[in-house]
């Protein structure tokens, strides 16, 4: 009998009894995730920047930038933003300093209607025989002009009296808050008031794809204009719109 007993617990144990839980193994820790791989990074605003004067936009964009060199009486002014808003177009106004001064509720007209504004320079003199001082102040005191009005300085300037900026000019903008100055490749001509069909015929002869056209404030003939030249320009395909959506 006890040796049956002992046969009996040898075969048990042989067998590994299955009352009996095998014993876990240990779980080998993981090995820590890598770190997943950093996106490619995209282009920095640096990269996209735009040059210290720009005198179109894409060439391959059928748009055209409306700029107007702001300044003028109120009842001019306000027939040309009526124009505007008549067609739905929205336009850059780089406006004069003592004008945004002088009529504050017509500049914050122009913002309310979706207009840009930009900087002209605060006397409008002829900038290009200023000092670096002097044309520092010009540019600077209508930028604080414009934040009166508008609570920004804009984004774009434009030197006074000259379509090109030189490099001096370039560097006073930079220094007042304006890395790009706004020159144009059109020039309607309107400032010497040849009347609405001439300056209708001088645009739509010069435009093309990312054209920015220069136009003026202040001329009766240029406000009479304006129908005929927005629909010149729709029959060409070219959409107008503001500098900063045509330099996107």
């Amino acid at each position: 009998m006890y040796r049956r007993t002992l046969l009996l617990a040898a075969g048990a144990a042989a067998l590994g009894g299955c009352d009996t839980p095998a014993p876990k193994a240990e779980a080998t820790p993981s090995p820590p995730a890598a770190p997943a791989a950093s996106p490619t990074p995209s282009p920095s605003v640096a990269s996209r920047a735009l040059p210290a004067e720009v005198a179109n936009g894409p060439r391959d964009v059928p748009a055209v930038a409306l700029t107007f060199h702001g300044q003028g009486e109120p009842g001019v002014v306000g027939g040309l933003l009526d124009a505007l808003a008549a067609a739905h177009t929205k336009v850059t106004v780089l406006a004069v300093g003592i004008w945004l001064q002088q009529q504050p509720e017509l500049a914050k007209r122009v913002l309310d209607d979706g207009h840009e504004l930009g900087n002209h320079t605060l006397h409008h003199a002829d900038i290009k025989t200023m000092s670096e001082a002097q044309a520092f102040a010009e540019i600077d005191g209508c930028g604080t002009a414009l934040r009166a009005v508008g609570g920004s300085i804009g984004r774009w300037f434009r030197p006074s009296q000259t379509q090109h900026s030189t490099a001096r000019i370039q560097a006073q903008a930079a220094r007042a808050g304006y890395p790009t100055c706004l020159s144009y490749d059109v020039d309607s001509l309107d400032y010497s008031d040849p009347g609405a069909d001439a300056i209708v015929r001088t645009t739509l002869q010069g435009v093309r794809n990312g054209s920015i056209i220069s136009l003026h404030f202040g001329h009766a003939g240029t406000v009479a204009a304006m129908p005929k030249l927005l629909a010149g320009l729709r029959d060409r395909g070219l959409r107008p719109v503001t500098a900063s959506e045509l330099l996107a």
